[in-house]
């Protein structure tokens, strides 16, 4: 029995240190601005009661607003928790900066300084929230890359493959920011066409009228699509059946081969690096089974939600992986914080002597509509032989 009880304590503490730790994040992201813009400023009366109380009130707030979010018709609720925490990083990152700024005027002999950094965090917050929101609801700007494959053909010289990933088709209905990226992508004329995950945040049911335009999409080769890890919190049964439906191909730990002008390409895709974690039988990222059958000779670009997939990719000797997930930090500082947990953030870079990974900072955004510093993407690659 004593062996038992032993083994149930990690679950029975389990909720306490979940909620332990949110409170701790909860009030350092907003009680670091608290303190920044109404405390150490020193102000009396009605600012700081008021400070205090609208501080206060959205602390409490932004946990209920996510949750509650997440439920069917919650739509409103999850853009206002979004919201309430894209404002929270933004003052909290100028807040630390500030910390540092203030202990620097005072170590001057500044008056007021105090109330100077306040001002300062408060007017370059406004600023970075108004721009970081333009350019997160803006179609996002065509990046061109050239990548060097020396094993392409000569035939397939000059492809020009799309890479789209992270729309986050959600709360914020994008229907026609979605309609205007179809736009955008066939004014390239593409080869191929690549979505590399995180479609959407929630169900087909929900989301459908937002992902509509992809069918139009046109490619001259190819559209190819695998899931990222947002499939898998929703319906990634549901959204992988739709891409079919929608013309995509989905790759999961699949293979296509692309000929041109004699020549050949083999695209490939894995399932996200948490799809083992889904419940879903046969979802998992396989590499092996994705290149089960292919020309070891022939080149090999690699569909991959995550960078750190990229790992299996330099094991099987793949010339360029395509990735998303990261959104570049989407907000500034974040970035850092990716680093942590994902070997590339953002743009092209060479792993070995043969693979490359292209990760792009992502075509829409999750879940604040704020994007600081981190701008989206649509980007075409273009394929060049050695």
């Amino acid at each position: 029995m004593a062996v038992d009880s032993a083994a149930r304590r990690p679950s029975a503490l389990r909720p306490v240190l979940v909620g332990g730790a949110l409170i701790a994040v909860i009030g350092l992201l907003f009680g670091v601005p608290w303190w920044t813009l109404v405390a150490a400023p020193g102000w009396e009366g009605p600012g700081h009661v008021v400070g205090s109380a609208l501080f206060g009130a959205a602390a409490v707030a932004l946990p209920f607003l996510m949750f509650a979010g997440q439920r069917e018709g919650g739509d409103r609720l999850s853009v206002a928790g979004s919201v309430v925490l894209g404002m929270a990083w933004v003052l909290f990152s100028q807040s630390v900066i500030a910390l540092v700024v203030r202990l620097g005027l005072e170590a001057a002999g500044v008056a007021e300084a105090a109330r100077i950094t306040a001002a300062w965090v408060a007017g370059v917050s406004a600023v970075l929230l108004v721009w970081g929101y333009r350019e997160a609801m803006r179609v996002p700007r065509v990046k061109k890359v050239d990548v060097v494959l020396p094993r392409l053909g000569a035939g397939l010289e000059g492809t020009k493959l799309v890479l789209l990933t992270d729309t986050h088709y959600g709360p914020t209905n994008r229907a026609a920011w979605s309609a205007k990226v179809t736009e955008a992508v066939n004014a390239l004329r593409p080869d191929i066409v690549a979505h590399t995950g995180d479609i959407a945040d929630g169900t087909v049911a929900r989301r459908r009228d937002q992902a509509a335009p992809l069918a139009d999409i046109e490619a001259g080769l190819a559209r190819v699509y695998v899931t990222g890890n947002h499939e898998y919190y929703g319906d990634p049964l549901g959204w992988v059946a739709h891409l079919a439906d929608l013309g995509w191909q989905p790759l999961r730990n699949h293979h296509v081969v692309i000929e041109r002008g004699g020549d050949r390409l083999v695209l490939a895709g894995i399932d996200d690096a948490t799809a083992h974690h889904s419940g879903h039988p046969g979802h998992r990222a396989d590499l092996t089974a994705a290149l089960a059958g292919a020309d070891p000779d022939l080149p090999v670009v690699l569909l991959a939600h995550q960078p750190k997939q990229v790992a299996q990719a330099e094991a099987a000797g793949v010339d360029l992986q395509l990735s998303g997930h990261t959104h570049g930090g989407q907000i500034w500082p974040f970035h850092h914080l990716v680093r942590i947990d994902q070997p590339e953030v953002a743009g092209l870079s060479r792993r070995t002597d043969r693979t490359q990974i292209y990760t792009s900072r992502g075509t829409g955004f999750w879940g604040p509509p704020f994007r600081v510093f981190a701008p989206s993407e649509i980007t075409l690659l273009t394929l060049r032989g050695a």
